[in-house]
C-alpha cells in the first residue's frame, strides 16, 4: 500500500514492481468526466505504460456488465488490472482479474467456494472512504439472470497493491460521505462481533471505530476538511482489512439483497439495517457490543456492559438520523413489492452465508421480521 495525499502519482512505480506492461484501467464514466481516469492513465504513460482505460462499470456490477469488460481486457491484450473508483469499479476488477484468466461464469465462484486460482494482478485505487474493498478478498456480482447479489471470495480476488489516496475523497458528495461512511462503521462493527474475530481484526476495527466516531460527522458537514477526509479514509482500509479477516454479518446478509432487488446502493442498504439488526444481535455479544460504543464514543468506561450496549443501538440510530438515512418506504420502494421480495431476499441472505457470523443467528422467519421492522 501506499497511503497519504498524493499517493496515486505512485502508480507508476507500483505497476513496475507487479512487472506488467499494459494495464487496463477499469473505472465508471463519471470519473472519466472528472478526468480522473485521463490523468491516472497519464501517469502509467508518463512511466512508460501502454495504459487503456474501460470505463462501462456500473453501479452493483452485474454478470452482464461483465462481459464488455472482458472484451476491453482481450482487445488491450491487458496484464493487470487498476480498479479505479469506489467499490463498484474494484469489485468488477476483481471479478474480471479472475475469469480473465481462469474463463467460466462468474456463478461457479459464488459463495462457498473459495477462490485460490491465478488472476490478473490489480492495483486498487479507492476513490469513496467506504468499501475497503481495496484490502479485502471478496467482490459482490449480482447474477443477471436471477437477480442474486453474489458473494464471491478468496485470494483470488485481494488486490496486489493499493493506493489509499484521501485527496481523491474530496470532492465526493454528502450524500455519499454519509452512506460509505456508515458502510465502513457496519465493517468495523460486524467484523467485530463476527464468529471470526481474532486479536488483529479486533485490533483494526476499534481503530476505525474510534475515527470515524470522531470524524464522520466532520467529512459529510465539511468535504474539504483534509483531516477528517483523511481519517475515513484509514479507517475505512481498516475496517476492511479487519473483515477481509473476521467476516462481516447479518447486515450485509439482508443488505445484499435489497441492493440486489430494488438497486440501492450497498452503503445505503446497510444504513437502512444497521440500528435494527444490531438491535436484534445485541443481547448475544453484549460485551463485545460495549467494546464499540465506547470506542464509537457513545459510552464511558464507567457504563456498565449492558449500558454501553444498549447505547451503542441509540447511537447508531441517531447518527442514521442525523444523516438522514432515508427508509426503503422514504426512499421510494413500493411496499408490496417489497412484501412479496421479503421470502426470496431471507432465502439469499441465509444463502449468502454472512448471517451465520453473527452474534445472534437468525432463521429465515426472523429475517422476513427485520425487512418488515425496517420498511418504515
Amino acid at each position: 500500500m501506499r497511503v497519504g495525499g498524493g499517493a496515486l502519482n505512485h502508480i507508476g512505480d507500483i505497476v513496475k514492481a507487479l512487472g506488467t506492461s499494459r494495464p487496463l484501467i477499469v473505472t465508471d464514466s463519471y470519473l472519466v468526466s472528472t478526468g480522473l481516469a485521463d490523468r491516472t492513465a497519464a501517469l502509467l504513460r508518463e512511466a512508460g505504460f501502454s495504459p487503456s482505460v474501460f470505463s462501462e462499470t456500473v453501479s452493483d456490477p452485474t454478470t452482464d456488465s461483465l462481459v464488455k469488460g472482458l472484451e476491453a481486457i482481450r482487445a488491450h491484450d491487458g496484464d493487470a488490472l487498476i480498479g479505479l473508483g469506489g467499490g463498484s469499479p474494484m469489485d468488477t476488477a476483481k471479478a474480471l482479474a479472475l475469469l480473465a484468466v481462469q474463463g467460466g461464469e462468474m456463478r461457479e465462484y459464488k459463495a462457498p467456494r473459495n477462490n485460490t486460482a491465478a488472476a490478473l494482478p490489480i492495483v486498487a485505487v479507492p476513490t469513496t472512504a467506504g468499501s475497503g474493498s481495496e484490502a479485502t478478498q471478496f467482490t459482490i456480482i449480482t447474477d443477471s439472470g436471477s437477480d442474486e447479489k453474489m458473494l464471491c471470495s478468496g485470494r483470488s480476488f485481494l488486490p496486489a497493491a493499493a493506493l489509499i489516496d484521501y485527496e481523491l475523497t474530496l470532492s465526493m458528495p454528502a450524500r455519499l460521505t454519509a452512506d460509505t461512511g456508515i458502510d465502513a462503521l457496519t465493517h468495523a462493527v460486524e467484523a467485530y462481533v463476527s464468529k471470526g474475530a481474532n486479536p488483529l481484526s479486533d485490533a483494526l476495527c476499534l481503530t476505525a471505530v474510534s475515527t470515524i466516531g470522531r470524524t464522520l460527522h466532520r467529512a459529510v458537514d465539511n468535504g474539504e476538511d483534509h483531516e477528517a477526509r483523511a481519517a475515513m479514509m484509514i479507517a475505512a482500509t481498516q475496517a476492511g482489512i479487519a473483515f477481509s479477516n473476521s467476516s462481516v454479518a447479518l447486515v450485509h446478509g439482508m443488505s445484499r439483497p435489497i441492493g440486489a432487488h430494488f438497486h440501492v446502493a450497498h452503503g445505503l442498504s446497510n444504513a437502512m439495517l444497521f440500528s435494527a439488526v444490531t438491535a436484534f444481535s445485541v443481547g448475544a455479544a453484549t460485551a463485545r457490543y460495549a467494546d464499540c460504543a465506547r470506542a464509537f464514543g457513545a459510552a464511558s468506561p464507567a457504563d456498565s456492559d449492558s449500558q454501553a450496549a444498549a447505547a451503542l443501538v441509540e447511537a447508531i440510530g441517531r447518527l442514521c438520523s442525523d444523516l438522514q438515512v432515508p427508509t426503503p418506504h422514504v426512499y421510494g420502494i413500493d411496499q408490496k413489492q417489497w412484501e412479496h421480495l421479503i421470502p426470496v431476499m431471507a432465502e439469499q441472505a441465509l444463502a449468502s452465508g454472512s448471517p451465520a457470523n453473527n452474534p445472534r443467528v437468525p432463521s429465515a422467519e426472523e429475517i422476513a421480521q427485520l425487512y418488515r421492522q425496517i420498511y418504515r
